[in-house]
C-alpha cells in the first residue's frame, strides 16, 4: 500500500512539472493569442477585392526573449494571404515564451483568412471568388519539414466582410 501511496505522489509530481513544461508558449495564453491575431491582422484591400480566402501556414523562430526571425512559409493558397499573417506575426515579437528555457524554438502557426457569406448579392461574390480559385498559385514546401523540435499553435481564424 506505502508502494502504490508513493508511486501516486511521484506520478502527481512528474504530471505537474509536464504541465509546467507545456505551459502555452504566447503571454496570456491561447485566448489572448487569438484576439492578439484577430485584432493585429490587417486584411488587405487587395484581399477583399479578390474575395481571397485560404490558409497560410508559417513557420517562425522565437528567442529567449520573444523576438522571431526566420519566417519561412511552408504552404500558403496564394502569396496575397501570407501578407497580413507575416505582418501580424512582426508585431507578436516579445510576446513569445521559450519552453524549456531554450535558446531558440521554432513555432508552426496557421492562418485561415476567409469572408463572411453576404446577405445578398450572391452570384458576384460567387464570380469573384471562382476567379481567385482558379488563378491563385499555392506556395508549397518542396523540402522535408523537421517537426520534432517545433510547436504547433492553434489555427488563427479571421473572418472579413466584403462589400
Amino acid at each position: 500500500m506505502k508502494k502504490l501511496i508513493i508511486f501516486a505522489l511521484l506520478l502527481t509530481s512528474f504530471c505537474a512539472q509536464a504541465q509546467e513544461e507545456l505551459a502555452f508558449p504566447f503571454q496570456g495564453g491561447a485566448p489572448i493569442m487569438d484576439r492578439f491575431f484577430k485584432d493585429s491582422l490587417v486584411v488587405s484591400p487587395d484581399i477583399i477585392n479578390k474575395k481571397a480566402a485560404g490558409v497560410a501556414v508559417i513557420k517562425f523562430t522565437a528567442d529567449i526573449n520573444g523576438n522571431i526571425s526566420k519566417l519561412v512559409i511552408y504552404y500558403a493558397d496564394d502569396y496575397v494571404l501570407t501578407i497580413p499573417a507575416i505582418e501580424a506575426l512582426k508585431k507578436s515579437t516579445k510576446k513569445w515564451i521559450i519552453p524549456n528555457k531554450e535558446k531558440f524554438h521554432d513555432f508552426i502557426i496557421p492562418f485561415s483568412i476567409n469572408f463572411n457569406n453576404p446577405a445578398s448579392g450572391t452570384t458576384d461574390m460567387q464570380k469573384t471568388a471562382y476567379e481567385f480559385y482558379k488563378s491563385r498559385r499555392p506556395i508549397v514546401a518542396r523540402d522535408q519539414i523537421p517537426l520534432n523540435a517545433a510547436t504547433l499553435l492553434p489555427t488563427v481564424v479571421v473572418k472579413y466582410d466584403i462589400q
